[in-house]
């Protein structure tokens, strides 16, 4: 018996398949992100120069708490006998999980101490 010669694969075929199952993009692709780019760095711009929001470090903003973990710090650095769960929660108005997670962190970092249990002082 003798054997068929099968279908020659192309080396453009061969090339395709490795870039499509490798994801390694395309010229196409590069264009495409780049132009993507190019439009959010005008809309930037152009916001900017409207008065739109200042980048972080320039004058004029507002001082806020920060951060949830900062508001909650805050709190509790405020206490001088310390705060109990319930007081936190009202101050900040944050869910149960929310100020566990908080509490869990800024003990684990040293920012507060358990002075008893349930309450929590500024170390």
């Amino acid at each position: 018996m003798t054997k068929r010669k099968g279908k020659s694969v192309s080396f453009d075929a061969m090339v395709k398949f490795f870039m499509q199952n490798y994801n390694i993009p395309t010229k196409k692709d590069v264009d495409r992100l780049m132009a993507k780019l190019d439009r959010l760095e005008t809309l930037m711009k152009t916001a900017m120069a409207s008065g739109g929001y200042p980048l972080k470090g320039r004058g004029g903003r507002r001082k806020t708490a920060g951060t949830a973990v900062d508001m909650v710090f805050d709190v509790i650095k405020r206490s001088r006998e310390g705060l109990g769960f319930v007081d936190i929660q009202a101050k900040t108005g944050f869910g149960d999980k929310k100020i566990r997670n908080i509490i869990f962190r800024l003990n684990k970092i040293g920012k507060i101490k358990r002075k008893s249990r349930g309450i929590y002082i500024a170390a």
